[in-house]
């Protein structure tokens, strides 16, 4: 059985994760019944449903996505289940070289193996996260993207009420060492407010709330200003996470370009970029930077100043450049009508109030830590393909030579800090060097043949040629 090695490494530091995923299951649904009304469960069935006998998953009432009924399938793999322990991102390119080749498709064995149940289920993610080098963590959706637009507001109501008792139940494992973020159902002020005092009194830590609501309203709006001082009130983190806008679900009425990730999208479609970039990384930048902002430059945290926020999945290279150029532009313009007499400069106005999320292989923070030191909190990004693991994080900071001091802020301690909690009660000081593997795994030439450019393309001979 092949075995899977990794280089020995120690802390003596806990790490909070603040920001990895989880996949919703089936089971969200199943129980809805006992967490709802009579209505708000009609409602949920006509506005974000998961059907068993069609295996499809309906949101307003139409087809949404077949994303839950697709594990364990043959050539399928779990893309959004697929980081866990050891899933590197070369070792998914070998897998996904392989997926384009009948032959050496992944079948369905191989697919339920790499589909990680610590997505879904507590006590195997307990496991991996010993692997992982991650001590606590932070439960945040993956269909978050199809919250914002559901039509109906007592059905976006009852879709967060659902999920919110699902993760909260899903944290009661380990209290210690998991903690959910609540979905917020903004279509709707009032419900919205409603929400947080009931997730605050379970102990929930932070409201997950896009840039945008559904018609492209940010957060200057009047009609939020109650929501945030609920926020202040109960002490529940403002939790900003941008996420692509394709769209689909759009409600009607919403005919104009509002959230700049919904420009950028319309870039892709019509540049012929032939990868992700734009769509996965750019348009997640793109919104976080208009809010951080919006909120800094119109006195938002002057308004609300026992306030908290957190910047999530969007890196955070780009914010040094975006506060020096928001106090550049105050000082410049601030004599100008049009500007608010803000109290603090921009950036000032963002360390008291605001904590930005960064990932393990994003060196920046590490190079500038007068900067980040106080501000940034790791984020994982598991289980989504593009995650990776606390070892990782901590070694890219040491090639950076980051100061263990620095390291123990950035990984875990500004994150605690922000969410007020402690350390747990044990922490995880060595790495895990070795995992069993199955006989089918990548070997080390397969993995250096799949990082060839040209590795997930098929060849066809010309059909003359083929013929002979």
């Amino acid at each position: 059985m092949p075995v899977q090695k990794f280089e020995p490494m120690t802390k003596d530091f806990p790490t909070f994760d603040c920001d990895a995923h989880v996949t919703e299951p089936t089971v969200i649904w199943e129980r809805a019944k006992e967490h709802l009304t009579r209505d708000e469960l009609e409602a949920l069935k006509q506005t974000d449903w998961y059907d068993p006998d069609s295996q499809q998953y309906l949101i307003n009432g139409r087809t949404g996505g077949t994303l839950l009924g697709m594990r364990g399938a043959p050539r399928f793999l779990p893309f959004v289940s697929l980081s866990g322990p050891g899933i590197k991102h070369n070792i998914q390119r070998a897998l996904n070289a392989r997926n384009t080749r009948p032959e050496t498709a992944v079948t369905k064995e191989q697919s339920d193996y790499l589909d990680h149940a610590g997505s879904y289920e507590p006590k195997p993610r307990l496991r991996d996260m010993d692997v992982q080098g991650i001590d606590q963590v932070m439960i945040i959706p993956t269909d978050i993207d199809t919250y914002p637009w559901l039509h109906n507001a007592l059905g976006a109501r009852a879709m967060c009420k659902a999920y919110n008792e699902w993760a909260y139940e899903y944290t009661l494992e380990d209290p210690d060492r998991l903690y959910f973020a609540a979905l917020i159902p903004m279509q709707d002020p009032k419900f919205a407010i409603q929400e947080v005092y009931r997730v605050a009194e379970k102990g929930c830590r932070v409201a997950l709330i896009r840039p945008t609501d559904a018609m492209g309203n940010y957060p200057l709006q009047p009609k939020y200003e109650p929501l945030w001082s609920v926020l202040e009130e109960t002490g529940v983190v403002y939790g900003m996470h941008p996420f692509p806008a394709i769209g689909s679900h759009m409600p009607p009425g919403y005919t104009q370009q509002y959230s700049s990730a919904e420009l950028i999208q319309r870039t892709i479609s019509t540049s012929g970029l032939p990868h992700t970039f734009l769509g996965n990384m750019q348009a997640f930048m793109a919104e976080a930077s208009v809010w951080v902002t919006l909120t800094l430059m119109s006195g938002f945290f002057d308004r609300h100043p026992r306030i908290k926020a957190a910047v999530f999945e969007s890196d955070c290279t780009w914010l040094s450049f975006l506060l020096d150029e928001c106090d550049k532009a105050y000082r410049l313009h601030r004599s100008r009508r049009q500007f608010p007499a803000l109290k603090r400069l921009p950036s000032e106005a963002f360390h008291e109030h605001c904590f930005c999320g960064f990932e393990g292989d994003e060196s920046f923070p590490s190079h500038l830590p007068d900067f980040y030191r106080d501000i940034c909190a790791w984020s994982s990004d598991v289980y989504h393909h593009d995650g990776d693991d606390a070892w990782r994080a901590i070694e890219t900071m040491r090639k950076c030579e980051l100061p263990v001091s620095d390291q123990a802020k950035m990984l875990g301690a500004n994150a605690r800090r922000l969410y007020n909690i402690k350390p747990p009660r044990k922490v995880i000081r060595d790495r895990v060097t070795e995992i069993e593997r199955p006989d089918w795994w990548p070997t080390e030439d397969e993995i250096k043949q799949a990082l060839k450019p040209d590795a997930g393309m098929i060849f066809r001979q010309p059909a003359a040629q083929s013929a002979k």
